[in-house]
C-alpha cells in the first residue's frame, strides 16, 4: 500500500511503526470526470489570469501576497514567512495518543478524512500493530490523539476497520455547528403512538444489512454514457496548435545582436560614399559643359 507519511503510534512506552495511506481516492468528493473550460469557437482551453483591476494588467506570481479581510475592502498583509513561523515544526513523526475513548461516544459529524494505517514491513514490528488492533476490537474503544502532517496539526481517532487500523482526522469543536435550534424544534413537536408504531413497521419492512457495493452513483453512470455517446457520434473538437516561442541560445542571440548593430553602423557610411560619388560626377559633367 502506498503511504504518504511514515511514523509511529506512541502511548506510554509503546511505539508502533505505521504508514499513513489514503482510504479514499483524492477526487472522491467530486465526480470521476473533470472538465476544462474551452473557447467554443476553436476548442482551445482558456487560461485563467491573475488580473489587477486597479492597474489594468496581469499580475505575476512574485507580486502576489495573501490578505486577511478585516473590514469591507480593508486587508492585513500576511506573508508566507508569517505563516511558516507558526507552522508546527514537530519532526518526531509520531501520533501521540492522549486517551482511549468509547467509539460510540464519538459522533461521526467530527470525522473529516479517513486514512488506513499500514503496519511495518518487518514481521517482528507488526506484532505491536496487531496487538493494538485486537485489543481495540475486543474493547469497543478508540485511540484519541494528535499528529502533525505537512506542518498542520491534526486531531485523530484510531479505530478498528475490519482487520486494519483506520485513522480518522477530526474537526475541532469550534468547526462543528450547534444543533440546539434543531433539537428545540423537535422538542416542541409531539407525535401520536399510532403514528410511531406505523413508522417502526415501515423501518422494519426496509431493514437490511449495509452493502457498500449498493452505493452506485447514477449521475456518474449517466455522465460516462453521455460522454461515450458524444465521442461515438460527434467530431472531437481539436484546437489548432499554438506556435511555441523558439528557445534561442543566449550566446547566439548576443552574436546576432552584435551583427545587426554592425550592419546598422555600416549602412550610413556606405550611403555617404555613394552620395559623394554622385556629387563628384555632377561637378565633372558641369565642367565639361563649360568647355
Amino acid at each position: 500500500m502506498r503511504t504518504i507519511w511514515n511514523g509511529s503510534i506512541n502511548f506510554g512506552l509503546v511505539n508502533i511503526p505505521v504508514g499513513l495511506a489514503l482510504a479514499t481516492k483524492p477526487a472522491a468528493r467530486q465526480s470521476d470526470v473533470s472538465f476544462r473550460t474551452l473557447h467554443r469557437e476553436c476548442g482551445t482551453p482558456i487560461k485563467q489570469k491573475r488580473w489587477c483591476p486597479v492597474h489594468d494588467r496581469e499580475v505575476p506570481a512574485d507580486e502576489l501576497v495573501k490578505g486577511w479581510e478585516v473590514a469591507k475592502g480593508e486587508f492585513v498583509f500576511v506573508e508566507d514567512a508569517d505563516l511558516e513561523a507558526i507552522m508546527q515544526q514537530d519532526d518526531s513523526r509520531a501520533i501521540e495518543i492522549t486517551s482511549f475513548v468509547p467509539l460510540h461516544q464519538v459522533d461521526p459529524v467530527y470525522f473529516d478524512r479517513t486514512y488506513f494505517l499500514a503496519p511495518a514491513a518487518a514481521t517482528a514490528q507488526r506484532r505491536p500493530y496487531v496487538l493494538l488492533l485486537r485489543a481495540l476490537q475486543g474493547s469497543g474503544m478508540g485511540a484519541l490523539g494528535r499528529f502533525v502532517l505537512r506542518g498542520q496539526e491534526n486531531f485523530a481517532l484510531i479505530r478498528p476497520h475490519g482487520d486494519t487500523l483506520a485513522l480518522e482526522t477530526l474537526f475541532v469543536a469550534e468547526d462543528v455547528r450547534s444543533q440546539a435550534e434543531v433539537e428545540e424544534a423537535v422538542g416542541d413537536t409531539e407525535v401520536k403512538e399510532a403514528e410511531l408504531e406505523l413508522a417502526r413497521q415501515v423501518i422494519e419492512s426496509l431493514a437490511g444489512d449495509f452493502d457498500p457495493s449498493a452505493l452506485v452513483s447514477e449521475y456518474r453512470r449517466d455522465l460516462r454514457e453521455m460522454l461515450e455517446a458524444k465521442l461515438s457520434g460527434e467530431v472531437v473538437k481539436r484546437p489548432e496548435p499554438v506556435a511555441e516561442t523558439p528557445v534561442i541560445d543566449l550566446m547566439e542571440a548576443l552574436r546576432q545582436s552584435v551583427d545587426e548593430a554592425q550592419k546598422q553602423k555600416k549602412a550610413p557610411a556606405s550611403g555617404s560614399k555613394a552620395k559623394g560619388a554622385r556629387a563628384s560626377g555632377t561637378r565633372k559633367r558641369a565642367a565639361a559643359g563649360r568647355k
